[in-house]
């Protein structure tokens, strides 16, 4: 028992936080280098948290839990949401985020907490969250169609609200905006390897960069479909098909998935059976998408 008890790391704060939990019924979730609470509570009266509502917290120490950093945040107001960054070893990374009912309630978590002193020598940071929620994916098939794309990612990612495909000089790449930064997140740890493994492609995903209000904002970067307005499955006919729009390395499977000629339409084009049959794990989420094209 002993030899266990010495591996864990800050033993007596760690059961200090375990006793707060059980005593205050609160329900801590740790996935992927975080551990969260709520998202929403399980008693949450108000509406779902908007852009601006969340506020970084840095110079945490790495011995301080959920016991000290909760109570703190909520002497502020309700927290819909807190999520403190851990290591494997249990020690938190240094950094957590609280996120609030309203920018207002955020904006007083700043005013009142930073510069916090935790301990003796120890203030915590606070300041606005960039909450960034846009992906770049990059290295796309000139085929990409901007709807086929949206049920594609919708089928692999959780939280996928807009597509914009764009057509640069060197490539074809789509902004995708999703409804929160945990999403994005999730989302930009596994897309890549989802594109790999379905469709033979590799891609690139990276954060789209945050535009500063006084920064010039080129207009494909706001000419997202309306969230509100359900995604329609808009048929090409096989004449606008041009051979230019699909080069010879466009991965077969591919082409049902966005939107692309089906062997029906192109007999010179197939997509093979075995180039296709990773798709079978999407083929409930598109049937209507696919039945367009066949």
């Amino acid at each position: 028992m002993e030899r266990t008890q010495s591996k864990v790391l800050h033993l007596e704060r760690t059961q200090a936080l375990e006793t707060w939990a059980q005593s205050t019924k609160t329900k801590l979730t740790q996935v992927n280098g975080q551990r969260k609470y709520g998202g929403p509570p399980e008693v949450w009266d108000g509406p779902t948290p908007g852009a601006h509502c969340e506020v970084f917290i840095s110079q945490i120490p790495r011995d301080t839990y959920e016991d000290q950093l909760i109570p703190l945040f909520s002497s502020v107001g309700p927290l819909w949401e807190f999520r403190l960054m851990m290591n494997f070893s249990g020690e938190n990374r240094g950094f957590a985020y609280a996120k609030y009912a309203s920018p207002a309630v955020a904006a007083e978590a700043i005013r009142l907490l930073h510069g916090h002193m935790l301990e003796p020598g120890v203030f915590l940071q606070v300041s606005r969250s960039t909450e960034k929620r846009q992906l770049r994916v990059g290295h796309l098939p000139a085929s990409t169609r901007q709807q086929g794309l949206l049920q594609v990612l919708r089928g692999l990612a959780q939280g996928v609200e807009r597509v914009c495909v764009t057509a640069g000089p060197e490539e074809v790449s789509a902004i995708v905006a999703f409804s929160s930064h945990y999403a994005a997140s999730m989302a930009k740890k596994m897309l890549a390897e989802a594109f790999k493994k379905l469709f033979g492609l590799t891609v690139s995903v990276q954060w789209q960069p945050t535009v500063k209000p006084d920064e010039p904002v080129a207009r494909h970067n706001l000419s997202f479909p309306s969230p509100l307005k359900p995604p329609r499955l808009i048929y090409y006919p096989p004449q606008l098909e041009t051979q230019a729009l699909h080069p010879p390395s466009r991965p077969p499977g591919f082409c049902r998935a966005v939107g692309g000629p089906t062997a029906s339409q192109h007999r010179h084009l197939p997509c093979s059976s075995t180039a296709a049959s990773p798709l079978m794990m999407l083929e409930l989420v598109h049937v209507q998408l696919v039945k367009v094209f066949t």
